[in-house]
């Protein structure tokens, strides 16, 4: 997730084009992507995402890491939890009712290893649900004054440790944590 500095993931209009997101940033993370076995998706966010990468590898103009990008995102397996998503291309599945039973079922029946591609909405109800094993948090140095916070809702206090930290050339700050092992 993109987030500012003081812990906005949208702008005050809900503007979400205001991360600096070059390659560095985004090569780093591309590797994870690739040993990933299936994306997850909100609605907003998989129409945003399949609207350019199916042909971003097409254009001659585009970049390495955009090619690279557009093929990985076309062959792993897609998930998208809408209600009104009527169809979807490119090896996705739509689950339009019990978002959390479908995780669950996932997560027990295999080791799939997952990623979460969404907008506020879906992390937050992954979160509430304890859904979320690692956050890679995209701190951007910059002030929103206001938006849509990143951690919305109180959610049940639970450990978490450091794996990595990385700063890119462009101030950005990767942190990378994973919650902890929890005993009973």
């Amino acid at each position: 997730m993109q987030m500012s500095l003081d812990g906005f993931a949208e702008g005050p209009d809900r503007e979400i084009h205001w991360p600096v997101v070059d390659e560095e940033l985004c090569g780093s993370f591309l590797d994870e992507l690739r040993a990933a076995d299936l994306f997850l998706y909100g609605r907003k966010t998989y129409e945003i995402m399949a609207d350019f990468w199916p042909t971003a590898d097409t254009d001659p103009a585009i970049s390495t890491f955009y090619v690279d990008f557009a093929r990985c995102w076309k062959q792993t397996s897609k998930l998208v939890f809408s209600r009104t998503l009527r169809s979807a291309g490119w090896g996705t599945r739509i689950v339009r009712t019990d978002v959390i039973g479908e995780v669950e079922r996932l997560r027990a029946e295999s080791d799939c290893d997952m990623v979460l591609f969404g907008g506020t909405e879906m992390a937050g109800y992954f979160m509430e649900h304890g859904l979320v094993d690692e956050y890679r948090v995209f701190v951007h140095p910059l002030l929103l004054g206001g938006g849509v916070p990143l951690f919305r809702a109180p959610i049940e206090a639970s450990g978490l440790h450091v794996v990595d930290v990385m700063t890119f050339d462009s101030d950005v700050v990767q942190v990378h944590y994973q919650q902890a092992v929890r005993t009973a």
